[in-house]
């Protein structure tokens, strides 16, 4: 598929899906001959949409999301790895590793849970001050 059907597979712009080829976010913009139009698979939509989701759910900026997409890579290398490998020491390096990226991607759902319930605590006493002005002026 090209670069609009891809965009459109995977709810954003031609736009954003350049930007994230140029950014590195999308591998890509250098694997083509200048002037030659990308060919994008399943596996371009894919990584497009859980770039989005991250992004959105996240509220992650450029630089975070790229620290965790090179995390999610690694991760599919590490996989790979683990089930070519027989070595028992390996295998639990692999283990480690796959832990360690495991708990900084929940260090960041963390982070992003404080950050809502902070902003829902607030929304939650500002509405009973509001109740409060409102009982006060009908009385």
């Amino acid at each position: 598929m090209r670069i609009g059907e891809l965009a459109r597979a995977a709810g954003t712009t031609p736009r954003t899906v350049r930007y994230y080829e140029e950014i590195g976010l999308l591998p890509g913009s250098d694997e083509r001959a200048a002037g030659s139009h990308r060919e994008y698979g399943s596996d371009d939509v894919a990584r497009v949409r859980e770039l989005l989701r991250l992004k959105q759910m996240l509220g992650l900026t450029l630089d975070e999301l790229k620290v965790v997409m090179h995390g999610e890579d690694e991760r599919a290398r590490r996989r790979r790895e683990y089930h070519e490998t027989s070595d028992p020491a390996e295998r639990h390096r692999l283990l480690e590793a796959a832990q360690a990226h495991t708990d900084s991607l929940l260090a960041i759902v963390g982070r992003r849970k404080d950050e809502l319930e902070t902003f829902e605590a607030e929304l939650n006493e500002r509405r009973q001050r509001l109740a409060h002005l409102l009982r006060e002026r009908v009385v």
